[in-house]
């Protein structure tokens, strides 16, 4: 049987409707509040929130995750920005290692002025 959170009353308890996520509601006749006995989760899984994460670390932009997840490019840039701020600012203490051989790549810059000028 139905409780009342309210008064842990029992009886006179009465269906209402049903909300906007579609959970039963009840008014309670002998304090007469309203309520959802069991209310249902609010947002998306924590599942699909880390393939969201996985999916753009993996290089995927956040428009296709949302396409690809079926959900809304914001929440994806939500829990992008909220999972960045998470972690920490500086990177790990790493002990101080001796290399023995290094290697580098060639680079080529050119610093100077360009000969013809932009047209528009």
């Amino acid at each position: 049987m139905i409780k009342c959170p309210h008064c842990e009353r029992s009886e006179q308890q009465i269906k209402i409707g049903h909300n906007a996520s579609g959970s039963q509601r009840y008014v309670c006749k002998v304090c007469r509040r309203k309520y959802t006995p069991v209310p249902r989760e609010v947002g998306y899984a924590e599942k699909i929130r880390r393939e969201a994460l996985r999916l753009y670390v993996d290089g995927m932009n956040q428009r296709r995750i949302a396409r690809t997840l079926g959900v809304s490019h914001q929440s994806v840039a939500n829990w992008i920005k909220a999972h960045a701020d998470s972690l920490p600012t500086l990177p790990p203490e790493v002990p101080e290692l001796t290399l023995e051989v290094n290697e580098l790549d060639e680079l080529f810059t050119f610093v100077a002025d360009k000969k013809t000028k932009s047209s528009s």
